[in-house]
């Protein structure tokens, strides 16, 4: 009776404090469904939707079971289809964020490492640079590498102080639009590598150097291995957004030769008689950015049973 009486006053114990966490976890959930959920099934019905042939204007579509398949025919022909035009962009995207990845990461390790281990006392020192980027918006870091890359800019005059001819930087070129990307990302990927290694415990590092492995065989062996979480989740957290983004082409190239699958989607997306095509298009990319979120899922959890 008093074990029956203990496990009834526990239950009711329990009760106000999973509700204490429903309620303070209920706007949350409130505004995800108003800000995600609800533009999402926006985005269906229109993809689903069916095309107003006297005005060109799309018309959404807002019960499932009268949804078409139209315009998800039409976007699969462009990607995949004979004479595609989609298709060979997105394969440019790939390219053009692969390349960029690469480069973010060869550039990102080594910053974070050194803060990580070499910085000492002036790692908040350099904690304020890393983090000084975010303080200016997207859109004024790249005004400011227009401003380097014109004709005139501070890039040509150092190529001719080292006399180099000068180069039409945003006349087109796809390494402009990579470094783009990666002057616009690299902050992201810099603090979240420097928040992985600065979490490493020193002395695994000491017992490998205690081992007779040398500083290579030591970073190889144990460092790397050890922030293999921190490089699979800043990589995922800089790679998507450079899948989807359009506005880094869009000012330093804007043209054709180098259009990415965003420019592509933002142009449908602005012309009328396009949208539903845009909007699966972009349901299609948002489909294909799933992949490398299921898998670092799955990965974290495999890497957390492991640790466990």
């Amino acid at each position: 009776m008093t074990a029956g009486g203990i496990r009834v006053r526990r239950r009711g114990q329990r009760q106000p404090h999973r509700l204490f966490w429903v309620v303070l976890a209920a706007p949350g959930i409130l505004w995800l469904a108003i800000l995600f959920v609800v533009p999402f099934y926006a985005v269906v019905a229109v993809a689903g939707g069916r095309l107003n042939l006297i005005f060109e204007q799309p018309v959404a579509v807002w019960n499932p079971f009268q949804w078409s398949s139209a315009n998800l025919a039409k976007a699969w022909q462009d990607v995949a289809g004979a004479g595609a035009s989609v298709g060979p962009i997105a394969v440019r995207t790939l390219v053009y964020v692969a390349i960029a990845s690469v480069l973010c990461l060869a550039i990102a390790y080594p910053a974070a490492y050194f803060v990580a281990r070499f910085a000492g006392h002036r790692k908040a020192l350099f904690l304020v640079l890393l983090i000084a980027p975010f303080w200016i918006s997207y859109m004024m870091r790249m005004l400011a590498w227009i401003d380097l890359l014109q004709t005139n800019g501070y890039v040509n005059k150092a190529l001719g102080v080292l006399q180099l001819s000068p180069v039409n930087w945003l006349g087109g070129l796809p390494a402009t639009v990579i470094l783009g990307l990666v002057y616009g990302y690299i902050p992201y990927l810099i603090l979240v590598l420097y928040a992985g290694l600065d979490r490493i415990d020193p002395a695994l590092i000491e017992a490998g150097r205690d081992l007779g492995l040398g500083r290579a065989r030591t970073f190889i062996r144990v460092t790397l291995p050890l922030s293999r979480q921190a490089i699979l989740t800043g990589m995922l957290i800089t790679v998507l957004p450079m899948l989807g983004d359009y506005f880094t082409n869009q000012l330093l190239s804007g043209t054709t030769g180098t259009t990415m699958i965003g420019n592509v989607i933002d142009g449908q997306l602005q012309t009328p008689a396009f949208q539903a095509e845009g909007a699966v298009l972009s349901l299609m990319l948002l489909l294909a950015l799933t992949i490398p979120m299921v898998y670092y899922v799955v990965a974290t959890n495999r890497s957390s049973r492991s640790a466990a």
